[in-house]
């Protein structure tokens, strides 16, 4: 678990699952297959953790294997924490990929249950599954649940993620933004974010793309939170648009993750 994130927009992460499967355009440069082959060396005769998820493309790229790795040892982290955080759950995999069991699954969201002092982040490409499974799921209102929209063509997805209406707070990750989404269906929407890809082989996004997005938040009162530019060197082109950085957050759901910190500070104190 990372406590002070680089991620703009979440405070920590929390990898209780290790491990993925490309399956859109959006997976071609994944920063968290690069990073997971750089754990496996780290980690080599100390943990498993990372071992067999990550190898390289023939083109020296490199790849999520399909392998996933469960971290018992993982699960129980974010009770460890009294302040409360806003943490991004499997920065390095997907917690409803297809081969993370159903049992596995309601773990780590009983454990999401049972730590209100934080605000958990799900982000998925696979909504389908999330959408199954709703029903067997405790929602509480700390958890959040965001799916990945690189191009149009992936644009079902949103209406996939519409359907879990047991979510407080749904929110779309428009990153890397590879293309034009004309008409994002904002409906049920609470927060979109929109990043440009960076690092090895980032390909370019258009101004035209974000400020779309972004007009087409501000006409639905959706929170907008623009990322970054991207590109090889993403701290060259850092995350201004129109003179300004774009923050914003779902208004209802950070007011609650406030007090929630707040009772974490108060908890802290009288344990100490």
């Amino acid at each position: 678990m990372a406590l002070n994130s680089s991620i703009e927009w979440t405070q920590a992460t929390w990898n209780p699952v290790a491990g993925c499967t490309p399956v859109s355009p959006g997976c071609l440069n994944c920063y968290a297959a690069r990073m997971a082959l750089r754990l496996e060396r780290m980690h080599a005769g100390r943990s498993d953790k990372y071992a067999g998820t990550a190898r390289r493309a023939r083109d020296g790229r490199p790849v999520f294997s399909g392998r996933i790795n469960l971290d018992e040892e993982s699960l129980d982290l974010p009770r460890s924490w009294r302040l409360g955080r806003i943490i991004f759950v499997n920065s390095m995999s997907d917690l409803f990929h297809e081969a993370v069991p159903g049992e596995y699954i309601r773990r780590v969201f009983r454990v999401m249950e049972e730590c209100p002092q934080h605000t958990f982040q799900v982000l998925t490409k696979r909504p389908n599954r999330a959408a199954d499974m709703q029903d067997d799921l405790p929602w509480p209102r700390n958890v959040w649940l965001g799916t990945s929209v690189e191009n149009a063509k992936y644009i079902d997805r949103v209406r996939v993620l519409r359907r879990v209406k047991r979510a407080s707070v749904r929110f779309l990750s428009c990153e890397p933004l590879l293309g034009p989404l004309r008409r994002l269906p904002l409906g049920g929407m609470q927060w979109v974010i929109v990043g440009g890809e960076s690092g090895p082989g980032a390909r370019p996004m258009e101004a035209e793309w974000v400020t779309e997005i972004k007009d087409q938040c501000e006409g639905k009162g959706v929170a907008f939170f623009f990322k970054q530019w991207g590109g090889v060197r993403k701290c060259e082109t850092g995350r201004e648009l129109e003179g300004r950085t774009w923050d914003d957050k779902p208004k209802v759901a950070e007011r609650g993750a406030e007090a929630r910190s707040l009772a974490g500070v108060v908890q802290a104190r009288h344990a100490g």
